[in-house]
């Protein structure tokens, strides 16, 4: 687990460092797994959720550890996936592009 919130703090770090005021009135957090209040629909268990803000709620992301550590082949990729999924959460809540947002950038292992 600790891996994993590195991997948040880190996504969250470079976002901010390509686009200081993406993150501003959005909440980042992490569920273990899904516990959603709606059935999703086909096979696959959702990565992430956003929800839009709400009176008395700000903006939120939530990102799924177990879903995200199931599909990752490695750190490393567990790493660009939970980048990449909080890029894609932050784009749809916020409207800006992916590229803007810091894209999905190539680590090493």
């Amino acid at each position: 687990m600790d891996f994993f919130n590195d991997c948040v703090t880190a996504a969250m770090s470079d976002i901010a460092a390509v686009s200081p005021d993406a993150l501003t009135g959005i909440v980042v957090g992490v569920e273990e797994v899904p516990h959603l209040n709606t059935a999703w629909s086909g096979n696959r268990v959702p990565l992430s959720a956003a929800l839009e803000p709400s009176r008395g709620r700000r903006a939120q992301i939530v990102i799924f550890e177990r879903p995200l550590e199931h599909r990752a082949t490695s750190r490393s990729d567990l790493r660009q996936l939970v980048h990449q999924t909080i890029v894609e959460q932050l784009s749809a809540l916020t409207g800006r592009s992916i590229e803007e947002l810091g894209g999905e950038p190539e680590w090493d292992d």
